[in-house]
């Protein structure tokens, strides 16, 4: 249930790379102008969580699921007929974002009351289906746009998602009884140093982890000199190699090392590689880089709602405390794509001044996030600090 969730929240925003092309070519907008839809949607998609994920908590979940799905369907088919961006930033950025953020953070919290031992492995199965959607929806958009147009690839997705929505509602189902009493925010969670270091941790090394699925294709196409359709084949598999990205580095959590060490792990490897985009000058360097780097930041989008569960001993405060880290760090997701979409802009269509800066913000954050770890235990990897 959570899987094919999942293919409708983040496998439809993964795909916003081929969003962002067709709309910067055929509106002849700036691409930080168009980012600003796809980073709103991923902006609800997380600060809507704190209430969303309160609402798991006290037995509201299929309420919020229905209304979830519905604002979902109705972005998505009111797309197909926007002429305008003010249309499609109401439909596609607004509409949908309310959406999925209705329906994600409780279900990400809901598949964690299932499972202790095999956590990270569960909650990664999960998540894949970003990976599995990330795969459809830029298939879809490279055999049918030239074919049948815009509009109709569309509906034609809003219908995936539609036939989705239907099994997710008939699958869905609590496990624990309603906590009917609690704040949507537990401010004492902030006094815990490890709680409060992660979470600003985790807000920098977010920060550039979602623009790459904007943008990726629009490099191949304007440093690398592809065509459109090889292009969305790049966007493909950023997303496909997603789906061992998500599942590997869960193994490596739950047996070896733990989710946070593995998302500290992740955050620094990819920190080096958003520098290494620096050399990429070849197709050949391009699929390379797309293979490596997409396969690690899958794997930190998989790791670091799972590591919120690893700081939080009362499961019947998982959606609350899930929520409020989705909450913060959402702010760092509706900025990203824009920040980058400004910098791509000033530097006449280069992305050195991507690379710069997303390392940077990785770099940082993975240093914060050691320290959550050593003010949560006083170890890191085995070692006494």
């Amino acid at each position: 249930m959570g899987h094919l969730l999942n293919v409708n929240c983040w496998g439809y925003i993964n795909s916003y790379g081929i969003f962002q092309a067709y709309y910067q070519e055929t509106l002849n907008l700036p691409a930080s102008t168009v980012s600003w839809t796809g980073s709103v949607q991923i902006f609800f998609l997380m600060f809507i969580g704190a209430f969303s994920g309160r609402a798991l908590d006290a037995g509201f979940y299929r309420h919020t699921l229905i209304a979830g799905c519905f604002l979902q369907l109705l972005g998505i088919f009111s797309v197909s007929f926007a002429t305008q961006y003010w249309q499609i930033f109401l439909s596609q950025g607004i509409c949908q974002g309310l959406g999925t953020g209705l329906i994600f953070c409780p279900t990400i919290s809901l598949v964690s009351t299932y499972f202790q031992r095999r956590r990270m492995f569960a909650i990664s199965l999960v998540a894949c289906g970003g990976g599995t959607g990330g795969i459809i929806f830029p298939l879809l958009a490279q055999k049918l746009l030239p074919r049948i147009g815009f509009p109709w690839t569309i509906r034609i997705m809003g219908f995936v998602v539609l036939f989705n929505v239907i099994m997710v509602i008939t699958l869905a189902r609590t496990r624990l009884p309603p906590r009917p009493s609690g704040p949507f925010l537990e401010k004492a969670a902030f006094k815990e140093m490890p709680y409060l270091l992660y979470t600003i941790g985790t807000f920098f090394v977010l920060w550039p982890v979602y623009y790459a699925y904007g943008y990726i294709n629009i490099f191949a196409t304007s440093i690398i000199h592809t065509t459109s359709s090889t292009s969305l084949t790049i966007l493909l598999i950023f997303n496909a190699v997603g789906i061992p990205g998500r599942i590997i580095p869960a193994l490596l959590a739950d047996r070896i090392i733990g989710p946070l060490n593995t998302f500290i792990l992740l955050s620094i490897i990819c920190a080096f590689l958003i520098y290494v985009w620096l050399a990429v000058s070849s197709f050949g360097g391009l699929v390379t880089f797309v293979v490596i780097y997409g396969f690690m930041n899958a794997g930190v989008q998989a790791i670091f709602l799972g590591s919120v569960s690893s700081l939080t001993k009362d499961l019947s405060k998982m959606g609350t405390r899930v929520g409020m880290v989705l909450s913060v760090v959402a702010f760092a997701c509706f900025t990203g794509g824009p920040i980058a979409g400004a910098l791509i802009d000033r530097m006449g269509g280069e992305f050195v001044g991507v690379c710069i800066f997303g390392g940077t913000c990785m770099a940082l954050g993975s240093t914060i996030l050691i320290g959550a770890r050593v003010s949560e235990t006083g170890w890191i990897w085995g070692r006494k600090v």
